[in-house]
């Protein structure tokens, strides 16, 4: 039997996860939609696959006869509304993957640290260009001794950039920035994201650029490589645009780290781009279809490993 999954937002992250659950998860199915919209697309769709729904937002959620045996809750809301949904949901006994910048819980990136954190009442999905870039970044630093300094550009599609999104813009870059530290093992990082206005809309593109001490460019590309695999695995889509590119920083031509000084080594760039499953948004939308791939990937893997404790 599949275990009962809740999204809290109607939006397009929202939605997309949604058909992602009822199209391709062997473990999940949904339970409910909650939307505060009564019109939005999301809702409507969800009634006509007859999924409960309710647009009077978690508390609707929480009245709803289906709520008893729900187990994961996937919020896609916003920063700000994700710390009130949090206390509600870990109270009541549930399962939260979190979707916003919010960063209650540890940063989790499914091909860097899932299993780590699989206890945590909260995982937290850091953004869509940390879970492009960071496993990138986190490449690096298992080739090398030492990442000096990480940096990270998302450019995606303006149309592709929801409300929710566009209320979120300083969260994006302080949990990005946070996470390049504490998940990718850089020692300073650095996060930036366009909205790229281009039409046609242009399809999601990452820029990662690091400082390495102590690792040969041999060790680093193959990481690389490795690191791209794995992350194929659950985005299809994800891919290198070209070759890694280095270049050796001497001790004449030191670069200035904030924070940490002058620094030498080996600069790393890698650029990526990211290509959408096009089950709701188009191809171009690769940032919402890393999030929610992403997101799915952890909670399947929470639910098998629930049951393999009850086995064992």
């Amino acid at each position: 039997m599949k275990a009962k999954a809740a999204i809290i937002g109607s939006g397009n992250i929202g939605t997309d996860l949604m058909i992602k659950i009822e199209r391709m998860s062997d473990v999940l199915e949904m339970g409910a939609m909650v939307g505060i919209d009564p019109a939005s697309d999301g809702l409507a769709r969800a009634s006509r696959l007859g999924i409960a729904t309710t647009h009077e937002g978690i508390d609707g959620l929480r009245k709803l006869d289906c709520y008893a045996d729900i187990e994961v809750v996937f919020d896609a809301t916003s920063a700000q509304t994700h710390e009130r949904h949090d206390a509600i949901l870990r109270g009541d006994g549930k399962q939260v993957i979190d979707l916003t910048p919010a960063a209650i819980g540890p940063y989790v990136i499914p091909s860097v640290n899932m299993d780590e954190h699989l206890s945590q009442k909260n995982m937290n999905m850091v953004t869509c260009g940390g879970q492009a870039t960071i496993p990138i970044v986190h490449a690096v630093r298992r080739a090398t001794k030492r990442v000096v300094y990480g940096e990270i550009v998302a450019s995606i599609s303006s149309r592709s950039a929801g409300p929710g999104t566009r209320a979120n813009i300083d969260e994006f870059t302080e949990t990005t920035r946070a996470a390049i530290e504490t998940v990718g093992g850089a020692e300073r990082g650095k996060a930036i994201i366009v909205l790229n206005p281009a039409e046609p809309p242009l399809i999601m593109r990452d820029t990662v650029f690091t400082l390495s001490q102590g690792g040969d460019q041999d060790a680093i590309r193959e990481s690389i490589h490795r690191m791209v695999k794995t992350v194929q695995e659950y985005v299809p889509g994800y891919r290198l645009k070209q070759e890694v590119q280095f270049e050796v920083i001497g001790d004449n031509n030191p670069v200035n780290i904030p924070d940490i000084g002058l620094a030498s080594g080996l600069k790393t760039s890698v650029f990526l781009e990211v290509e959408g499953a096009a089950h709701y948004l188009p191809a171009y939308a690769g940032n919402l279809d890393i999030m929610t791939s992403a997101a799915l990937k952890v909670a399947e893997r929470w639910i098998e490993t629930k049951a393999m404790q009850k086995v064992s």
